[in-house]
């Protein structure tokens, strides 16, 4: 049996499933070498565990940050890459075929804990989140999953005193009026709960795709971003497509300790606080903005899309006040 092989049906046995109690290399070397047939070196075994770590198939993976190796966690075949996000509200879930109706409910919840953490997230940190909802409701054509983003964060040239701080910068907004530039920056976000290797690729690219209308584009993972191999890969996509990547820390297990979704959104600023103490953003790689929207693109979304229109009209009434104002539903 070849050595690859037989460190597939080893090291499952051997490695911890948490990135935190991952084993260094050497240790995990003497505990392979008690059950491996065949005398290899120990450059060959640390070769192989790089080699294979940076298989999505493999059990073995490599944390992101210090040192040591952990067992990668299966995948769920039925709930990863787009399909996952197929709605955002439970419904429009038929073509995951054979699934346990509890696990979908459990995955759509998720999702729609981390929208919530995240809207509340940029409100606290000076950005102006506006949520698309219809476009991935259950008579939406699967097609706006590489059409719409989940969220469109603004960015304002806001006044720089505390009792100014909604204000827009009245000789920025002229400046950049007379120049044709946007007082603002528009970045589309696609929002994934679970990183994975097996996925990423979808979930950058789906990401690029719904941002090409905007300044930029960032793809936000709930989970922590621990393998090192798909941090790598992600940096590179990100390096020449200009995509940011940020993770909220958020494992599984402390999504479902979260409040309800509307629980979340209508926090007091105490609750929200204690919350916010639960994440730990990282940031992967940071986005890339571009100086203009593509105004026609934009333009033929509004046509066909009530919610793009609202996002237009919205930011409209804030240049016209001359003030930085959060979305309302009923605005």
């Amino acid at each position: 049996m070849s050595l690859r092989k037989q460190l597939s049906e080893i090291l499952p046995t051997l490695l911890p499933g948490n990135p935190a109690d991952a084993i260094k290399g050497t240790e995990l070397i003497r505990l392979t070498r008690l059950q491996l047939k065949g005398n290899y070196s120990d450059a060959s075994l640390r070769y192989h565990f790089s080699i294979l770590s940076c298989d999505p198939a493999s059990p073995i993976a490599k944390v992101e940050k210090g040192q040591g190796y952990y067992r990668r966690s299966a995948q769920l075949p039925a709930l990863s890459g787009a399909r996952e996000l197929i709605s955002l509200t439970q419904g429009r879930l038929d073509d995951l075929g054979q699934t346990d109706p509890e696990a979908v409910d459990e995955a759509m919840l998720r999702i729609r804990k981390f929208r919530a953490v995240a809207l509340r997230y940029f409100e606290t940190n000076g950005r102006f989140p506006f949520a698309f909802r219809d476009a991935f409701s259950k008579d939406a054509p699967i097609s706006n999953l590489w059409k719409y983003p989940e969220l469109v964060l603004v960015d304002w040239e806001t006044g720089g005193s505390p009792d100014e701080e909604m204000s827009l910068d009245k000789t920025m907004l002229d400046l950049k009026q007379r120049l044709g530039l946007a007082p603002f920056r528009l970045h589309a976000a696609r929002l994934r709960v679970q990183p994975s290797l097996a996925s990423y690729r979808e979930d950058f690219f789906q990401t690029l795709a719904v941002s090409l209308w905007a300044q930029g584009g960032e793809l936000l993972y709930a989970a922590p971003v621990e393998d090192e191999a798909l941090a790598e890969a992600l940096r590179r996509l990100c390096l020449g497509f200009g995509i940011g990547v940020t993770s909220f820390g958020l494992t599984s297990a402390v999504l479902d300790d979260l409040p309800r979704p509307a629980n979340i959104l209508n926090a007091h600023p105490r609750e929200a606080e204690a919350i916010m103490a639960k994440l730990d953003v990282t940031r992967i790689a940071a986005p890339a903005s571009r100086p203009h929207v593509d105004w026609n693109s934009l333009s033929a979304m509004a046509a066909e899309s009530p919610e793009t229109r609202a996002l237009v009209t919205w930011l409209t009434r804030c240049i016209d006040g001359r003030r930085a104002e959060p979305y309302k539903d009923d605005a």
